[in-house]
């Protein structure tokens, strides 16, 4: 049975299989031109004439309006929902090679089935870490949303790359993907629901749209941190076991139900990012900060977080952004223990997260008319074994010690931070003694 193209190609296909002429398939019911102009493309059946064609032609409305039958599509439909739980709950590569293979199996027969899967895809590869290929595909599918928007949403795509281009250095680019994502959403008011909080998370990381951050954070209430995995992960066997015995409508059902168990966890994990970086750029940048609310928002962040299997490392995070917030309000001992239980969590871990600690350590020390020096050398030792490659949290890392080791008067050290911020964000400050701005890696 051909399944090939467009709905009228199908049509055009059986009819031409089954020897029958437009006006034979057209009958008393239609006209042979409007026959004509469904094989064209020029019309699209309803669905009451696309169930007249499938019942003359011998074939079900489901292979002619899709191009698979019934069961292929319910399998099809089994295996997208199964790779969006690996995406979410499993690992992404095994994710990334089912969307691939739905990608194949859908075809262009298919369009918004593999178009979806496309996404998926997408999606797989940035949770990989793999920012390259993820805005290569992600551009595509930018393009084919423009000229189809029938198939994929532009939107989702445009915020997907706004946080993709940030994570790859290019700032630029990041910020003004986000300025075209809120073009779009604020006429339509939307300050609720995945898609807001997706768009306020990439501007939070961008450091742009913060007005409209702050709106998202209030339209919602502080989400339930219940970590519901056990439960997704009970209903997804559940579904793959429905699978195994060919029951595959029970399957998908049991797959979206581990999707939509899960969803509460994912919301509030995003929430808790954004309310952190809304706290952490609030409480390090602005003057005239609104420390109570970056400290509610730290807290809630830390909550949530401390209350989600597998977030140690952003649960440290919020802890640090909760220890700055305190200590910008003046209460260094709240900070010295908030910053204290960031490290105890982190365990002797190396890198970026544990040296902000430690900075924010150095700055309390500062505060205090103490030695700041040992905290300070700490850092750099810990940032020095941060992975290599643009990081712009990196960049902010070794800025603030540069700006630290000036307060403490070594200069030599202030040069040696300022160049490594520079490399941090693919800059090479090849002048000797060089003390660039620290605007330059904000």
């Amino acid at each position: 049975m051909p399944s090939q193209g467009t709905i009228g190609d199908r049509v055009r296909g059986l009819r031409l299989s089954r020897r029958m002429s437009q006006a034979q398939l057209a009958g008393p019911d239609l006209s042979d031109s409007y026959v004509s102009l469904i094989e064209s493309g020029k019309r699209t059946p309803t669905p009451v004439v696309a169930r007249l064609l499938a019942e003359r032609l011998g074939c079900t409305t489901e292979f002619l309006l899709h191009g698979i039958e019934p069961r292929q599509r319910i399998d099809t439909e089994l295996g997208l929902r199964h790779a969006q739980l690996e995406l979410f709950h499993g690992d992404p590569a095994i994710a990334a090679d089912r969307f691939g293979d739905i990608v194949k199996a859908a075809g262009e027969e298919n369009a918004m089935l593999a178009a979806h899967a496309q996404l998926g895809l997408a999606r797989a590869l940035e949770a990989q870490g793999l920012t390259g290929s993820a805005v290569e595909a992600y551009e595509r599918l930018r393009r084919e949303a423009i000229a189809h928007p029938e198939r994929l949403a532009d939107l989702p795509i445009t915020v997907a790359l706004c946080r993709c281009y940030q994570r790859a250095g290019d700032m630029l680019r990041a910020r003004d993907l986000g300025a075209q994502a809120l073009s779009q959403v604020e006429p339509l008011g939307i300050d609720q629901g995945e898609l807001a909080m997706e768009l306020a998370d990439a501007l939070a990381e961008t450091e742009t749209g913060l007005p409209y951050v702050e709106r998202v954070l209030s339209a919602h209430e502080t989400p339930d941190c219940a970590d519901r995995g056990d439960e997704v992960i009970a209903l997804w066997k559940a579904s793959v076991t429905a699978s195994e015995g060919e029951d595959s409508a029970l399957a998908v059902q049991l797959a979206e139900d581990a999707i939509a168990t899960g969803r509460s966890g994912r919301l509030a994990f995003r929430f808790a990012r954004i309310a952190m970086n809304w706290a952490r750029i609030t409480s390090y940048t602005a003057e005239d900060a609104d420390l109570d609310r970056a400290n509610e928002y730290a807290a809630s962040a830390s909550q949530i977080l401390a209350g989600l299997s597998g977030r140690v490392v952003e649960h440290a995070r919020s802890l640090i952004v909760l220890a700055h917030v305190r200590f910008r309000s003046g209460d260094t001992e709240a900070a010295t223990d908030f910053a204290v239980r960031a490290l105890d969590l982190l365990a002797g871990a190396r890198g970026t997260v544990p040296a902000t600690a430690h900075l924010v350590l150095a700055e309390i020390a500062l505060a205090r008319s103490q030695d700041a020096a040992p905290a300070l050398r700490t850092a750099q030792g810990l940032l020095g074994a941060a992975t290599a490659g643009i990081d712009r949290e990196t960049a902010r890392a070794w800025r603030q010690l540069g700006d630290l080791w000036g307060q403490v008067g070594s200069g030599e050290e202030q040069a040696r931070a300022y160049r490594r911020a520079l490399e941090a964000v693919g800059i090479r400050a090849s002048m000797p003694g060089s003390t660039a701005s620290a605007a330059l890696v904000r």
